[in-house]
């Protein structure tokens, strides 16, 4: 078994990767799969953090458009993911890792309230770290949650999880010519409007030189696969 090629890595799960088949809330079959997916991988000796958007509960931008202030929406899908982590935290203790969810957003009776510090603690534990509650503040993704977190906690990469196995031209699902990408450069990813990650986190990851690996979650240890190096994935870094 090969070794892993990074030590400590932000996860960044969508909401909709909780769904299953039912395309939205909470698959409890899901969530146990993701569980252990993220509890082999933290038995490779990865330190793992781990970012989980909401849409499967509740989108803010959606909201918006419907008239809710925009910086309201989007504190509601913080919530989201507050929920998400904490399905997610108590499966990885099941599956047989201990798990910590931290919040951007202080809620003491639900769960501890995120900083560097007690992050870096937790981790270095061997702790899977849920980070939850996005950045705290409106208007910026879970992908920027993801980067941003991956640069304050010296993780070496971020593992973007995604219902593709990469980066490509165009929806494979919709464009039988679509092209895979090996490699991209965050500038390339900026230019050819590549919307697996929004610009925001693109950027953010180009000023730090964070490594993004964009890869499937479809099958079961998808995680592990990729810190070994091995699977099809695009690398944008």
């Amino acid at each position: 078994m090969s070794d892993p090629l990074y030590r400590r890595v932000i996860v960044k799960l969508s909401g909709e990767a909780l769904t299953g088949p039912q395309g939205f809330g909470i698959d409890p079959a899901m969530v146990e799969r993701l569980a252990d997916d993220l509890a082999q991988a933290a038995r490779l000796g990865v330190e793992l953090g781990v970012v989980v958007g909401g849409g499967n509960i509740f989108r803010g931008v959606a909201v918006s458009a419907g008239g809710v202030p925009r910086p309201v929406g989007d504190t509601m899908g913080m919530l989201a993911t507050v929920m998400n982590c904490l399905v997610l935290e108590a499966a990885i203790e099941r599956a047989g890792c201990e798990a910590r969810t931290l919040s951007a957003l202080t809620m003491p009776e639900v769960c501890e309230t995120y900083n560097r510090k007690r992050a870096l603690k937790n981790l270095g534990k061997g702790r899977v770290v849920l980070l939850a509650a996005g950045t705290g503040n409106p208007y910026f993704t879970t992908d920027t949650t993801a980067v941003l977190r991956a640069a304050e906690l010296e993780a070496q990469a971020v593992l973007k999880a995604t219902n593709v196995d990469g980066v490509y031209t165009a929806d494979p699902k919709k464009d039988p010519g679509a092209r895979r990408y090996e490699k991209l450069t965050h500038q390339e990813a900026l230019e050819k409007d590549l919307r697996v990650m929004d610009g925001t986190a693109f950027a953010l990851a180009r000023e730090n030189r964070m490594p993004i690996i964009v890869f499937s979650i479809a099958e079961k240890d998808a995680i592990a696969t990729v810190l070994r190096g091995k699977g099809r994935a695009t690398v944008v870094g």
